[in-house]
């Protein structure tokens, strides 16, 4: 019986639908483990638990020990009732931010038109981690002239030249982003961000010298990259947005090749 393995590859034209798939999944993905933790909030617990008596007042839904083993059943439906009220509102708050911020990333330059952005500096890459020939995770640095920019297309802004290829400008910038890290969940474990992480740089600081210093944004809901992000060197730059109902911190990170090289050494 032969192994499953796992290889990480660039990016292919036929892989777009995917990545874009993907992408929008890696935005919306934090909402659930935002809402789990939500969950668990002893302010939420305490409204839920209080609200719920107040209907089981109102009903007159107390347990009745004459009634056997049911009869000490009947406040249920409300606490259902209440927890089922408790976890819709959650979700509902905690969504619009995480829905503006992935749309936001959708409707960046780079998911135009991936294979071609990310050819425009020799740094930048996009790589596909695939484990037996499934899609598990991927990893995008941008080290184009664009790469600090963070700004989404406008509709009818594209411009295309006469074969209908978007019009981009090609060089490598002093500062690259790490535009998208992902890795299935059941797959993290393994460390396999670190493989694609590592990857990224090595190819983003050898192919160009002018390159001094990689970024990336990182949600605090996201802890498998920014644990990830801090193995291979990066140091904390600044504080980011605030997401949700409980303001999750994004984070900047930031890596300089001086740091790299010397880690690379040891």
């Amino acid at each position: 019986m032969v192994e499953p393995s796992a290889r990480i590859r660039p990016v292919e034209v036929a892989d777009q639908k995917l990545i874009r798939f993907m992408v929008g999944k890696a935005g919306m993905e934090p909402i659930a483990i935002a809402n789990r933790k939500l969950y668990g909030n002893l302010l939420v617990l305490g409204l839920w638990i209080g609200l719920s008596a107040v209907f089981v007042q109102y009903m007159n839904w107390w347990p009745k020990p004459e009634h056997g083993l049911l009869g000490w059943l009947a406040p249920i439906p409300a606490f259902g009732t209440l927890s089922i009220a408790f976890m819709f509102a959650i979700d509902w708050l905690n969504r619009w931010g995480f829905e503006d911020r992935s749309v936001h990333v959708l409707h960046r330059p780079d998911i135009v038109d991936i294979p071609a952005y990310y050819s425009r500096s020799p740094s930048s890459g996009f790589w596909v981690l695939e484990y037996d020939n499934r899609f598990v995770g991927m990893i995008a640095l941008d080290a184009s002239l664009d790469a600090e920019v963070n700004e989404q297309i406008a509709p009818g802004t594209l411009q295309k030249d006469r074969n209908g290829q978007v019009k981009m400008t090609k060089g490598t910038s002093k500062v690259a982003t790490i535009r998208h890290l992902y890795v299935d969940e059941p797959y993290r474990k393994a460390g396999l961000q670190e493989d694609l992480l590592e990857r990224a740089l090595k190819h983003a600081f050898a192919a160009d010298s002018k390159l001094e210093t990689v970024r990336a944004a990182e949600l605090s809901l996201q802890q498998y990259v920014s644990d990830a992000l801090r193995k291979f060197g990066f140091e904390f730059e600044k504080k980011g947005d605030k997401i949700g109902t409980l303001r999750w911190q994004e984070n900047v990170w930031r890596l300089e090749r001086s740091r790299w090289t010397s880690l690379q050494k040891r």
